[in-house]
């Protein structure tokens, strides 16, 4: 590993000698690509250097040691020692985790989708209960969000909702939440208090832009229709709605919820394009027809990743085995907490199986 950072420290001053020639500093074209290389290099570079320096003065301080210091100095050399391999051992794996391949979905928009599983009304209530959460999370973050599609029911929850989430990092973060989501609550509707138990599924899409996969519009089938649901006369009475489906792969990508044809096309394309790009992905990736439904399983109580349980006020996520008990809070949308110990078990599970 070490050798490999020596290579990068090389190519950085490589490039920080190339960048200072005045053939290459007047000329932006050449001078672009150099630099944007040399700004990806920096904060590992200099990483590397904080750890040859401490390494040095770790040498040093045991050095000091071996000399024969007195009782005084002694005590204070081992203190900084001390704390020299704590630092050294932080930054070694600072180091590790930088050397890791990039995901290139890390930094892209996404596209949420949550649908209601077992439990019927309830479970449509609870659909619109993470709904919520995730739109305080992002409005917390100050990300964007943009409705896509929805079918709402009656007493205010969703069979389903597909929306947007535009912002640094929305993607990265918000891809721990994919899987099914158990509650457990007395809902509105039981008369007799008994507690029920309800699933909701959600499945988060890296956005896709037309680089990333190229769609054969011969292979698109679309169909336009009167939205549903509210929205105001133009909404419900023109023929705004659109549902493409794509031949190949018997995908549906609807939008309804613009006033504007084209924006509900617009939009319909992107959701069609992040689902196709996800499937190119996992099949790169070699995973199956069952991993791929992992991802939001089919809805069953049995296949969850997260119980909320309101009698207890407990939150428990089974992939790691962490409990909380803030539970209007995370419904409210403080999901750091959560989604920063989900990244860390996923980083450790990354540094483990690498070979650095």
């Amino acid at each position: 590993m070490l050798d490999r950072l020596g290579s990068i420290e090389k190519r950085y001053e490589e490039l920080s000698q190339l960048i200072s020639q005045p053939e290459i500093s007047t000329d932006r074209a050449r001078l672009q690509p150099l630099a944007k290389e040399q700004a990806s290099l920096e904060d590992i570079v200099a990483r590397y250097r904080q750890h040859k320096a401490i390494s040095k003065t770790i040498q040093e301080t045991e050095a000091m040691l071996d000399d024969g210091l007195d009782s005084d100095m002694v005590l204070l050399a081992k203190e900084e020692l001390n704390d020299l391999k704590q630092r050294h051992a932080d930054i070694l794996e600072e180091l590790k985790l930088s050397l890791l391949p990039k995901d290139a979905t890390e930094t892209k928009d996404a596209i949420v989708e949550i649908r209601a599983g077992t439990g019927g009304e309830e479970a449509s209530l609870f659909a619109a209960d993470l709904f919520r959460m995730y739109s305080r999370y992002a409005q917390a973050k100050g990300w964007q969000i943009e409705i896509i599609d929805s079918n709402q029911t009656e007493i205010g929850g969703f069979k389903e909702i597909v929306f947007e989430v535009k912002g640094k990092g929305a993607f990265s973060q918000l891809k721990y939440e994919r899987g099914v989501h158990r509650v457990q609550r007395v809902p509105k509707t039981e008369a007799s208090g008994r507690i029920h138990t309800s699933t909701a599924t959600v499945a988060v899409l890296p956005e896709a832009k037309e680089i990333d996969i190229a769609i054969n519009p011969n292979e698109l089938k679309l169909d336009f229709f009167h939205s549903g649901g509210a929205g105001g006369q133009n909404v419900n009475k023109v023929t705004t709605a659109v549902r493409i489906t794509h031949l190949p792969t018997g995908i549906v990508s609807t939008c309804q919820d613009e006033r504007s044809q084209l924006r509900n096309r617009t939009k319909a394309m992107a959701v069609l394009r992040s689902r196709l790009f996800d499937i190119e992905q996992r099949r790169q990736f070699e995973e199956t027809t069952e991993e791929r439904r992992s991802q939001i399983g089919t809805g069953e109580r049995a296949e969850k990743i997260r119980t909320y349980n309101f009698p207890q006020d407990r939150i428990t996520d089974h992939r790691i085995n962490l409990t909380l008990h803030n539970l209007p809070g995370i419904l409210n949308g403080e999901l750091d907490e959560l989604i920063e110990a989900l990244a860390t078990s996923e980083r450790a599970k990354q540094l483990e199986g690498s070979q650095l």
